[in-house]
């Protein structure tokens, strides 16, 4: 696919840029080139930045596992799927995994885009509902550096067509509905080569007290609006405060306790917001965790 020129509607002046197609997946027997990036100075330099962090030095040793919340909204009203318009559902706590009509809404945009993500090539590896109605989850990964972005942001692109087939509407908000409802996130699980072999967790320990120093500059790279998420409640650690855990959903940084047994594995950031930049995100974490000179 060559390069196009593009022009952006209300603009007259530096209007036509050149898109650069950085991916490619296969479509049945065609190959469709589908993740391209408008090179304009104030997004281009960013992003090439966080491709060469991830792809030319370490593309071969980095693990990312994303999982990205949403929300479907109703239409013209913009309130939570399934929930009485001017009115609200039941309290948390049967909805999250759940199955049913009076706990799931929305499943057959869900399998809809998970079927869609298959067979455009996308590495994801699971969906489920949420604690709070009307919202669900899905997972891009493990992938590998910044691959994981780029399943990510095609992954987000295939569910904004199917809901607007659907007449649904699709908000990455951290915090769509204000109150005792949980938020809405993109944790980001990560492990370089060493933190998978013998000792690796030693080293996951050293990452986090890492990623600890550096808390203020990641909260400020982790999406818009967290801060009406990351408030102590609705398993989040407060914005201001750092603190890792094993198997603490109130924690920053979730240590699973299958890690901890066997010495080596992962670890998982619990502060993006869901509307984060994955590039960002994924390239920040790689830079903390390895170039942070203690």
């Amino acid at each position: 696919m060559d390069p196009a020129q593009v022009k952006l509607q209300g603009k007259t002046v530096k209007s036509s840029y050149t898109l650069k197609p950085f991916s490619r997946t296969h479509l049945g027997e065609a190959t469709i080139s589908w993740l391209c990036v408008m090179l304009i100075l104030r997004l281009g330099n960013q992003f090439q930045q966080t491709r060469d962090v991830l792809q030319q030095r370490y593309s071969t040793i980095l693990r990312y596992g994303l999982e990205q919340e949403y929300t479907l909204l109703q239409k013209d009203v913009n309130w939570p799927l399934g929930w009485p318009i001017g009115g609200f559902p039941g309290p948390q706590g049967p909805y999250y995994c759940a199955a049913g009509a009076d706990k799931a809404f929305g499943r057959d945009i869900v399998d809809s885009h998970y079927k869609a993500c298959l067979y455009a090539g996308i590495n994801i590896s699971g969906i489920n509902g949420e604690v709070m109605p009307g919202q669900w989850e899905f997972q891009v990964g493990p992938s590998v550096g910044i691959s994981s972005g780029d399943e990510l942001w095609v992954a987000r692109y295939i569910l904004e067509r199917i809901t607007e087939i659907a007449g649904v509407v699709l908000s990455f908000d951290p915090k769509p509905i204000p109150g005792d409802w949980n938020g809405a996130g993109a944790h980001t699980n990560y492990s370089t080569k060493s933190m998978r072999h013998e000792g690796g967790y030693e080293i996951i320990k050293k990452a986090i007290e890492k990623l600890g120093q550096r808390h203020k500059e990641h909260i400020a790279a982790y999406g818009e609006g967290n801060e009406r998420r990351l408030t102590g409640k609705h398993e989040t650690a407060n914005i201001e405060t750092f603190k890792w855990g094993v198997a603490d959903r109130g924690a920053s940084i979730r240590v699973g306790r299958d890690t901890e047994k066997e010495g080596k594995g992962y670890f998982e950031d619990r502060r993006p917001a869901s509307n984060m930049d994955p590039y960002v995100v994924t390239s920040m974490i790689a830079e903390t965790t390895i170039l942070l000179k203690p």
